[in-house]
């Protein structure tokens, strides 16, 4: 019996040595990790980020989005969510014109002929809106946006202390980075 006791006493004690070993090894090696705040990440050219609007070429507060709804179809998890109106106005039924009629002076509803469309009808962008608790990072809205509206942000340092702080306006956004930019481009050099 004290023979089998021996055995399990020198068994455990090489299982702390080995263990201990281990231990040390990885004790002297160099941190893998960045000890966030004492330390910041410096190289973040890699990092994918919310989704945030891109700004058109010429004007950086209107984003390039052209409002296709494929980035919402595409999303599996339901995070965005976009509002937008249209500009220009809608067919309008001629006055002359009393189209189909269900009996002597009975319209029928929606019989009338419709003026043609105007030539140009824009779409304005009223809200886009990300909830970023949800989001799973797949990356196929950014992929599927056929004008490259839709980027990675680079924004590593996002902290919130409820689900509210997640649910991001990405428009506003785009416009007070806009608004941040006019103000900082004086304080560059000229002709740089």
């Amino acid at each position: 019996m004290s023979m089998k006791r021996l055995f399990q006493n020198i068994k455990g004690l090489w299982s702390l040595l080995v263990g201990l070993k281990v231990t040390g090894g990885e004790l002297i090696k160099p941190w893998l990790t960045v000890h966030y705040p004492r330390q910041e990440v410096e190289n973040l050219s890699s990092y994918r980020g919310h989704i945030e609007l891109v700004p058109a070429t010429d004007d950086p507060l209107t984003p390039r989005c052209i409002m296709c709804w494929k980035c919402v179809e595409i999303c599996p998890s339901r995070c965005i969510s976009l509002r937008m109106h249209a500009t220009g106005e809608a067919g309008v039924a001629a006055a002359d014109d009393p189209g189909l009629l269900l009996a002597p002076e009975v319209k029928s509803p929606y019989s009338a002929h419709l003026a043609p469309p105007p030539d140009k009808i824009e779409r304005i962008l009223d809200s886009y809106r990300l909830n970023y608790s949800l989001c799973s990072l797949c990356g196929l809205c950014v992929q599927i946006c056929p004008v490259d509206a839709i980027r990675f942000s680079r924004n590593a340092y996002l902290v919130g202390t409820t689900r509210q702080s997640f649910e991001l306006d990405l428009l506003a956004r785009l416009k007070s980075q806009a608004a941040s930019a006019r103000g900082a481009a004086p304080t560059q050099p000229q002709g740089a």
